[in-house]
């Protein structure tokens, strides 16, 4: 339980850090604007590259994913359910919504995460592929359908070759397969450049954390406590439930699934609600609220679980 207060501990003051020199004005959105593009198309590309590359292939498609999409699929059902027949959501606005809940911040915070509590960053690697191959084209075509009434067929294929993080992990994932042995002519410049990656990441989010609006959901408290519930109550309990008792793994692979289910909303869903005009205060509400409570609720399943 140390080991998993001070991987918390050094997450939490770098992202400190972060929100300093932002509330300091040393840097402001400029300079956030300059960390996120270094991380996304630089630094986090390289990371992903060479934390799938070395993860063990049958993590990667093993009953750790099963659990994982378990968790996804039950709390983003959960949710579409509750929106539609309990409160009433508009289709576009519940769609946003079930996006909120089931998209996690798998590389902001999940890779330094994985590497600092659960001790190997192979543990996001699951996840971010999943998100980054399946579920945000699934999202990507549901918004498209509720917002034009069509499936935009040339933004879903072409997504995976303009997104860096994708192009990265499929490149990690051929290593990985293939079983290639990168020569240290290729591997130790992709090694330096991926260490810029984790501390760009969370300097990067607590300035955003700093310069981002306090969230205005009066309106909508109901729905965002509820969001709150099932992204960092749900998510996790369905996970441990599949990966536990019913797929019986590990207890370090329970312990991983489950902390990686615990993430907070990723901060791209509210760019995506940006982008597409609807449900803009019902994202940046869920972004805001399950990332000031992500820490304590893995806290929280991290001693539940007896992890040490």
């Amino acid at each position: 339980m140390v080991a998993v207060l001070q991987g918390f501990w050094l997450i939490a003051v770098v992202i400190a850090v972060g929100w300093v020199i932002a509330h300091t004005r040393l840097f402001g959105r400029d300079g956030q604007q300059l960390l996120a593009k270094l991380t996304f198309w630089v630094g986090s590309p390289a990371l992903l590259f060479l934390v799938v590359a070395d993860s063990d292939v049958g993590v990667l498609f093993s009953g750790f994913l099963l659990a994982t999409a378990a968790g996804v699929i039950v709390t983003a059902g959960a949710y579409l359910a509750f929106a539609r027949f309990v409160l009433h959501r508009p289709l576009p606005h519940a769609v946003m919504g079930g996006m909120s809940v089931s998209y996690v911040n798998s590389n902001n915070l999940g890779v330094p995460i994985a590497i600092y509590v659960v001790g190997d960053a192979s543990w996001a690697a699951p996840i971010l592929l999943m998100q980054l191959l399946v579920l945000q084209p699934l999202w990507l075509a549901a918004l498209d359908a509720t917002g034009r009434g069509q499936v935009s067929v040339r933004r879903l294929l072409l997504s995976p070759l303009t997104n860096p993080l994708t192009v990265g992990s499929l490149l990690g994932l051929l290593v990985a397969v293939t079983g290639v042995e990168l020569p240290d002519l290729v591997r130790a410049p992709i090694d330096l450049i991926a260490g810029l990656a984790i501390p760009g990441m969370l300097l990067a989010f607590g300035i955003s954390l700093r310069l981002s609006p306090v969230p205005r959901g009066r309106g909508n408290l109901v729905e965002l406590g509820g969001m709150v519930l099932l992204k960092l109550g749900l998510m996790p309990a369905v996970t441990w439930l599949v990966a536990g008792p019913v797929l019986g793994l590990s207890s370090q692979e329970v312990l991983g699934a489950v902390v990686m289910a615990s993430l907070p909303t990723a901060q791209n869903v509210f760019i995506l609600a940006v982008a597409y005009r609807r449900g803009e205060s019902l994202a940046r509400d869920s972004v805001f609220a399950t990332t000031v409570l992500a820490m304590p609720a893995m806290l929280l399943v991290v001693h539940l679980m007896g992890a040490g």
